[in-house]
């Protein structure tokens, strides 16, 4: 299953556009690429790799098949969301089952667009929707403390869980969101465990108007000045021109963009953004049946990566025949890079790459 990223925001931001986007665009490009609605608000689309087509002419392959996110577009949420004002617990709920959080901010002013809070403000927002996380991480973690206490007093093991629970606790009441915590502490352990909406990654999202494209504002600079404070990604990109590029056929849309000076999609940075605050890679394989994407960790190892494709190669892992992508665009044939000796045979404790171009050998 494709990892999740929640796309979060107030009302009347652009979250809606930007998925409406983000779902044309995948289906535009079904032909070659996989796109699932599972629901009315949740989609799949793919992780865009210019390597996958350069592959596929080498080795005539007869499909391509690669790594994909699932986008969620979560209701818009307003104040007192962590009580149950708007649709509140359902809001929470959704963010609690993704991965990631995308939060979409307006930094464009728009008389035809009203804003919930009466002015585009998008520290504003950011705060309103920070707090709202935050609320539910504490009411989450009041009666996770309650339960470590009653057990802290029969089991003393448990008191240094106990503390971090109410390090974690003040950290939230201060404002500050779990995700801050080193991701070996027992403090960010222990936000996983609880399934706590702010250890989750953060990508802020600028959504500007035409006229800020190459040329960021105020309110857009702002977001980039509190993902910088944050830690968080952040990017900009213009909903309205990304829907409209999602309308396009491909050819279409690389002459818009030339028009615009765009060289890549805002809806292909806000895939591979998220791609990368979860900290994932590609390894590819391929054969004249398919090239295929395969998503990991960063740092996972060669076994590790071979149960991506089936259980059974990871248990009966011997090696992996690796050559780098570059090296495969350059050469064309695995003769030309035998004859190189750019084909590497690596063990079980070998540290996977991207771009990996990968044959497991393994027994059965």
């Amino acid at each position: 299953m494709a990892l999740a990223c929640a796309i979060v925001g107030l009302p009347n931001v652009g979250k809606s556009t930007l998925f409406n986007a983000l779902t044309r665009s995948a289906q535009a490009l079904a032909a070659n690429y996989p796109f699932a609605t599972i629901e009315p608000n949740v989609g799949e689309v793919p992780v865009p790799d210019e390597r996958m087509e350069v592959l596929s002419e080498i080795v005539h392959a007869r499909r391509i098949v690669p790594a994909t996110m699932r986008f969620v577009d979560v209701a818009g949420l307003v104040r007192g969301a962590s009580t149950g004002a708007g649709l509140g617990n359902a809001f929470l709920s959704h963010i609690r089952e993704t991965d990631a959080v995308a939060m979409v901010l307006r930094c464009f002013e728009d008389p035809d667009v009203i804003h919930v809070e009466g002015a585009p403000d998008p520290l504003r927002d950011a705060e309103i929707v920070t707090i709202e996380m935050a609320l539910a991480d504490l009411a989450t973690m009041a009666k996770r403390i309650d339960k470590l206490e009653r057990e802290a007093r029969v089991n003393a093991k448990l008191v240094p869980k106990l503390e971090a629970a109410k390090r974690l606790r003040e950290s939230l009441e201060a404002g500050t969101p779990a995700r801050v915590f080193p991701a070996d502490s027992e403090e960010a352990a222990l936000a996983r465990e609880a399934q706590l909406l702010t250890v989750k990654p953060m990508l802020y999202v600028a959504n500007v108007d035409e006229a800020q494209i190459g040329n960021l504002g105020p309110l857009a600079q702002s977001v980039f000045a509190l993902a910088a404070r944050d830690r968080s990604g952040v990017i900009s990109i213009c909903g309205k021109i990304e829907a409209e590029l999602a309308g396009l056929s491909a050819e279409e849309a690389v002459v818009y963009r030339g028009e615009l000076g765009i060289d890549r999609s805002g809806l292909d940075s806000l895939v591979l953004s998220a791609y990368e605050l979860l900290g994932l890679m590609t390894f590819l394989t391929a054969g004249e049946i398919e090239v295929r994407a395969w998503t990991i960790e960063r740092g996972t190892k060669a076994p590790q990566a071979a149960g991506k494709i089936h259980s059974d190669i990871e248990r009966g892992f011997i090696r992996a025949e690796i050559v780098s992508y570059d090296d495969y665009a350059r050469l064309r044939t695995m003769d030309a890079i035998r004859a190189a000796g750019l084909l590497r045979s690596e063990g079980k404790e070998y540290v996977m790459q991207e771009g990996d171009v990968v044959n497991f050998r393994f027994n059965v």
